[in-house]
């Protein structure tokens, strides 16, 4: 049972129900806020590390060491990332109605050490690697055995399990140690997504330099072997910050919550909506209270669920369910087309891994002595990340604020649009700088051959740098808006939307590379994608992106106009602290009653 400690003020424990592991009430001195976040932040560095440290350099090892050709090893990588970003709903689903969202992570990153071990050793031992070939074109090597490649993909897989309990309640986990209803606490949650974002971006950085210049210099044993170690070290590192994380208790199955309220209303499909809302089914306040959840009035959009709420003859769940019930499966019926608008750009993001880093391999990677690994090309993408973040945070932010008047300087939404405009242009810049590259083969004579193009890797640059500050414009956006607008008591939810929008775009990006590439080398065309890249047409390919990027833009200016926020940005704080005041002058008339 949750007690208090004796002499100490109930206002200064935190008002959104987190509680200790135990369940008690927490202090909010004691526990949580940016002290809480370090472990949690630090955590993600090595996280990120580990992660990038394996999908930067995956399609070289695919090609190099299993010899795949450029379509499959490009598909395997976006079918594996894809899954890693899908399997966030399952992780969502059991922190949110069952273990918690501490639980399910700690455990999530003990499968997920344990794909990491199994994968280092898959390319360590000889038996499970096939023999070095020396080939230009892969398709003379010898094939990888069934064995090779299932332990192989049995770690990659193995490894997706794991993330899936690890993305979506991690940076949950850091946000749920801000109080919504403590103003300085919630103005500081406003910044946390941004520096969030900024220790995945350290991560992936460490990777995409130092890890897969390892990988490609001194073996892909030590390359693999680091980012294991330092997951052990600082999933301990996590562990030591138990005693500062404020938690939130499960709160049962968002799903089934969800299903009641759709039942319900179809059930109901021929009763009518009165015209009070007044009238419908609702919860008294002090259930509300005193389980520190949070109370939703009746909304008018998507009119038809709010049937689930009329008062009928029957009391069975599956047949009248409370306002707020009802207006939490709104919010996340809400955020929908939102959601299926960013699997485009997501999309373009696993292109960086597979056909970027491709590209790299034909041209000349030497700056002096040194020899630039293609995948280094991605650190590119994380600087410019860095450098966008910080400056959209520290001035951007401040100087739209003045204009706005709005906290976050513009809405996410429209900060989620201005990230879609830059990946029109990533697109365009990498079909001219392709078209470019193409130009040079040719005039050097290595169409065919496949040899080196004599041109610097650096003309890739533009392509990895804008790659980056759409990023840094539209990724914080929409993690923060799946976070901000999914209901409080299925935040892990709302979290998921952002990370299984990346998974789908991979999926489609497999879907339609298969696809592009078979509609054009039929009826004896050459194709546009081949294993000799120096013979395909990845300009047409990246063109295409182009103008299915506008499309998409266009898509979603129409449903971001008809999209309503949950509650109005600008107005969220001090609707808490109406909330919050509210609420205290209930509990103090409470005790006087019970007293």
């Amino acid at each position: 049972m949750a007690t208090v400690e004796e002499g100490v003020n109930t206002d200064q424990y935190t008002q959104d129900g987190t509680v200790d592991l135990k369940g008690n009430p927490v202090l909010r001195s004691k526990r949580g806020g940016w002290t809480a976040c370090s472990f949690v932040v630090v955590y993600e560095v090595f996280e990120r590390m580990a992660y990038f440290g394996i999908a930067s350099n995956l399609i070289l090892y695919l090609t190099k060491k299993l010899h795949q050709g450029t379509v499959t090893s490009a598909n395997n990588v976006t079918n594996w990332v894809g899954t890693i970003f899908l399997t966030p709903i399952l992780g969502a689903y059991i922190a949110d109605a069952y273990l918690g969202r501490y639980w399910t992570f700690l455990i999530a990153s003990i499968i997920y050490l344990s794909g990491m071990s199994l994968l280092t050793l898959a390319v360590s031992l000889p038996a499970l690697k096939p023999q070095e070939c020396l080939e230009a074109n892969v398709e003379n090597c010898k094939k990888a055995s069934t064995l090779q490649l299932a332990v192989f993909y049995g770690a990659l897989y193995t490894l997706a399990i794991g993330t899936g309990g690890t993305k979506p309640n991690i940076s949950t986990i850091g946000a749920d140690q801000f109080d919504d209803f403590d103003p300085k606490e919630k103005a500081h949650k406003l910044s946390f997504f941004n520096w969030w974002m900024f220790s995945i971006f350290i991560g992936s950085l460490f990777a995409n330099t130092i890890l897969v210049y390892i990988q490609d210099n001194v073996g892909w044993t030590l390359g693999y072997g680091l980012p294991t170690l330092g997951l052990l070290i600082f999933i301990l590192i996590f562990l030591a910050g138990t005693p500062f994380y404020r938690h939130k208790v499960p709160s049962g199955s968002s799903f089934t919550r969800m299903a009641k309220v759709i039942v319900a209303a179809i059930r109901k499909w021929k009763v009518k909506i009165p015209c009070d809302p007044k009238e419908l089914y609702e919860l008294q306040l002090d259930e509300y209270a005193t389980k520190e959840k949070f109370k939703i009035d009746s909304t008018p959009s998507i009119r038809f669920l709010n049937k689930a709420a009329v008062k009928t003859n029957s009391t069975s769940p599956w047949r009248l369910c409370s306002v707020t019930q009802v207006e939490e499966t709104k919010q996340i019926l809400r955020m929908i087309p939102i959601w299926i608008a960013t699997f485009v750009p997501s999309i373009m993001i696993a292109q960086v891994n597979t056909l970027f880093v491709k590209q790299g391999t034909t041209l000349d990677r030497r700056i002096g002595n040194f020899k630039i690994p293609p995948a280094s090309l991605i650190g590119f993408v994380t600087v410019s990340m860095l450098i966008s973040v910080v400056v959209y945070d520290r001035f951007l932010v401040k100087f739209m604020r003045k204009l706005t008047k709005n906290p976050r300087g513009i809405s996410l939404l429209q900060r989620m649009g201005i990230g879609m405009v830059i990946h029109i242009l990533v697109m365009v810049a990498a079909s001219l700088t392709e078209r470019y590259r193409l130009h040079v083969a040719k005039e050097h004579g290595v169409v065919e051959s496949g040899g080196q193009v004599p041109l610097t890797i650096l003309v890739l640059l533009p392509q990895f740098v804008l790659m980056g500050i759409a990023d840094a414009v539209l990724e914080v956006a929409k993690i923060e808006f799946f976070y901000d607008q999914a209901p409080e008591s299925m935040k892990s939810l709302g979290t998921s939307y952002s990370l299984t929008s990346q998974g789908m775009g991979n999926f489609f990006s497999s879907f339609l590379l298969k696809t592009v590439s078979h509609i054009t080398s039929a009826h004896g065309h050459k194709g546009w994608i081949l294993n000799n890249l120096n013979d395909s047409h990845l300009d047409y390919y990246y063109a295409f992106f182009a103008i299915l990027n506008f499309l998409n833009f266009i898509f979603f200016l129409f449903m971001s106009k008809m999209y309503v926020y949950k509650a109005e940005i600008s107005d969220s704080i001090k609707v808490l602290t109406e909330e919050f005041e509210d609420r205290t002058v209930y509990r103090l008339k409470n005790q006087e009653a019970q007293s």
